[in-house]
């Protein structure tokens, strides 16, 4: 195939394919720049150091979800369709809401700072400067949930990466020029998102002209305030690992964890990239009345997110070994359950994205917190018994919990909103998938200590891959149809 043959493929297809295809190069990339990070971070600072800020970073997840409500998911893109004739107004209203909330916590803060600082164990200049990140965040978001909604990805693209490297360059050489290390870890990474997403909000706030509006307001608080039992249940089962650790066994085994997220996370930003490209076309394509549609574009999907999660697990020692170094190399057995548990991520938010389209909120907050309540359990005796490494199969645990209350939930709003139909999803495939997902993690984990084996069965996934390859690239292209 010649250049110009595949320029010309490449224009032949849809501006939704486009820009899902680009949003997740764009991930790719910019976890990419995590991942060579992580081995420059892990050498430049002590793994105590490590979990601080990893710490600091659990802290900020909490906290977004009150002081944003994360209005910029799902509930957002619905009001985009809802108020389709005043989108900058929307936009607008929208973020001067977070910015109220976000205040008032701060106020909440500074009025009683030694208090908090106990709470947080973070130095009070750490916590203002997750107040600032707190505060035009959701401006960022904002602008890249309207740029996917209206499938523009070009400029995401450039501010994204570019801001990725910025932060990546001035925290590097921040830590090499001082003592302070974590301070000099975290407050050019803030520096660069209140260059990049303070621009934004300016701009976001001239462009909509309106800071409140009634009926926008009322919309955000009761479509995303019955979701925050589900956000924060969402957090613990995404994040409180790290803070159990933490507490329970020691930020050193918080930061071996950590490293192994980081690592299994690659394939969790393809995932959100993918949701998020998918999700507006999911809600366009029964806006439209025409549901029948979203099997074919999913199924494909499902395949290649399983295949993708047994290439992590299979190569988790190399991968390791290279980004994080051999003192972490205890870490590789965590990666096999978080892995899983990202396939079941993806399981879970296609069944929860039908949810979110009918305002079936209380649905989706009832699945989450039940796993939620079940993740702490789990790990507060998982950890004590067997130290950090229950942490990621209690998380897979749960993320199996959560993806079956998904279904059941979403089976019944199909007889409800869609009696025609009887599945929108193939989710026979997505069974099949699961249990061969939970048997590859359960073999891998087995083999890592024989190396040989281990390479020999790599050897046959490739030869596979190859043999199938003209089945895997008809997958690939039917998500063009």
């Amino acid at each position: 195939m010649n250049i110009k043959t595949a320029i010309n493929k490449y224009n032949e297809i849809s501006k939704p394919v486009k820009a899902a295809l680009w949003y997740t190069i764009c991930n790719f990339i910019n976890k990419g720049i995590a991942l060579l990070s992580t081995p420059i971070f892990t050498r430049i600072l002590t793994e105590e150091q490590y979990g601080t800020f990893s710490i600091f970073q659990s802290w900020f997840n909490i906290l977004i979800i009150f002081t944003s409500l994360n209005i910029f998911l799902s509930g957002y893109t619905k009001g985009l369709l809802l108020y389709k004739e005043d989108k900058d107004g929307f936009t607008s209203s929208q973020l001067s809401l977070t910015s109220c909330i976000t205040l008032i916590f701060f106020i909440v803060y500074i009025i009683n700072i030694d208090f908090w600082t106990k709470i947080f164990e973070l130095s009070p200049i750490l916590i203002f400067a997750m107040f600032v990140e707190l505060l035009v965040m959701p401006a960022l978001e904002f602008w890249t949930a309207r740029e996917r909604f209206d499938y523009n990805y070009k400029k995401v693209i450039i501010i994204s990466i570019s801001m990725n490297v910025l932060c990546l360059a001035l925290s590097v050489l921040a830590i090499l020029m001082t003592n302070y290390k974590i301070e000099a870890r975290i407050l050019p990474d803030v520096f660069v998102k209140l260059l990049f997403a303070g621009t934004l909000f300016i701009f976001i706030l001239i462009k909509g002209k309106k800071l409140y509006n009634k009926e926008y307001w009322k919309y955000a608080l009761k479509f995303n305030l019955p979701l925050i039992p589900h956000y924060l249940s969402n957090y613990i089962l995404n994040q409180s690992d790290r803070l159990m650790i933490g507490k329970m066994v020691g930020k050193v085994q918080a930061a071996y964890y950590s490293v192994s997220n980081t690592i299994s996370n690659v394939m969790m930003l393809l995932v959100l990239a993918i949701n998020n490209s998918l999700t507006p076309y999911i809600y366009k394509t029964i806006n439209d009345k025409h549901p029948e549609k979203i099997k074919n574009k999913i199924s494909p999907i499902v395949i290649l997110i399983a295949l993708l999660s047994i290439v992590i697990m299979a190569f988790a020692p190399e991968v390791i070994s290279i980004f994080a170094g051999k003192e972490y190399m205890d870490a590789i057995y965590v990666i096999p359950p978080i892995t899983a548990s990202v396939y079941f991520i993806f399981i879970y938010s296609m069944f929860s994205t039908i949810e979110y389209y009918y305002e079936k909120t209380g649905l989706i907050a009832i699945a989450t917190s039940i796993s939620a309540i079940l993740n702490i359990i789990l790990n507060y005796f998982g950890i004590k018994l067997f130290g950090y490494y229950a942490a990621g199969y209690t998380t897979l645990i749960c993320y199996v919990c959560l993806s079956i209350c998904h279904y059941i939930f979403y089976k019944k709003i199909i007889k409800e909103k869609l009696p025609e139909l009887k599945d929108v999803y193939d989710t026979k495939l997505m069974a099949i998938t699961s249990l061969l997902i939970l048997g590859m993690m359960i073999f891998m984990s087995i083999i890592y200590k024989f190396i040989l084996m281990r390479y020999v069965i790599i050897l046959f996934i490739l030869l596979f891959v190859f043999i199938k390859r003209k089945y895997i690239i008809d997958i690939i292209k039917s998500l063009k149809k």
